[in-house]
């Protein structure tokens, strides 16, 4: 199939804008939409860049009637959804024992729950069709948790075990499912990182740097390819070589 329709969510974040340039870029005759609810600067000039082959749809990918209002939008102009990337998440670190509520809940619910309404609103589109590519953004912390993370290391494990479990609910439909689990890239995430934090940060990292944005898209862009269709439930590292 030459043409492809993508639904990329976070996508006024560094990791979303790259992974839209991606397949943007894989073929002239894609359509990529980027979700996203707040500040879209970047994603504006994203599709400023490339119009009509790239545009923006209002999503708040915690809420279940957002993510069929988008999707909606979507088959109003493309008749078609071939991708989903769920791309959103947020963080709020802090020691379980004096963790607010508040922190628990919302970074699951941008996190664990999104993924939970994305896949579920896409998938009757996806299975009409008898073909969809759904890739998952998880994180080096659903693997190896780091203290502080409680949240958002249970959020990603639960993104990687839901990852897995509907990869082989749908593998017979010809729709994949996969994640990836980045380690330190660089985006706004690391902005607030201090230079001894960064340097202490680099040397867990047998490669000795973070990962490129453009690195991560490439991943994604690879489990969505049409040559990765024997490919389902896997769960990707893409982290420099740490164990």
């Amino acid at each position: 199939m030459s043409q492809r329709v993508i639904l990329v969510t976070g996508g006024n974040g560094g990791l979303g804008d790259a992974i839209a340039r991606c397949f943007v870029q894989e073929s002239p005759d894609n359509s990529v939409w980027l979700g996203l609810r707040k500040n879209r600067s970047q994603a504006d000039r994203l599709a400023a860049e490339f119009p009509n082959r790239c545009q923006c749809v209002d999503l708040d990918v915690t809420q279940p009637s957002a993510w069929r209002a988008a999707l909606q939008a979507v088959l109003r102009d493309e008749k078609r959804l071939d991708v989903l990337v769920n791309n959103a998440g947020s963080h709020e670190d802090h020691l379980l024992a004096s963790m607010p509520q508040k922190a628990w809940q919302q970074v699951l619910a941008t996190n664990l729950d999104a993924v939970f309404h994305g896949c579920q609103t896409v998938l009757p589109t996806m299975i009409s069709q008898r073909h969809g590519r759904i890739v998952n953004i998880a994180s080096l912390s659903a693997l190896l948790a780091p203290a502080g993370q409680t949240n958002y290391a249970a959020a990603k494990a639960g993104v990687v075990a839901l990852t897995q479990s509907l990869a082989k609910e749908v593998a017979r439909i010809g729709i994949t499912v996969n994640a990836i689990c980045p380690g330190y890239v660089e985006t706004e995430a690391l902005a607030t990182l201090s230079d001894e934090e960064r340097k202490a940060a680099a040397g867990r990292i047998p490669m000795r740097r973070f990962g490129r944005p453009e690195e991560i898209a490439a991943a994604v862009r690879f489990l969505a390819c049409a040559e990765a269709s024997y490919i389902t439930g896997s769960i990707l590292k893409v982290d420099g070589g740490i164990f």
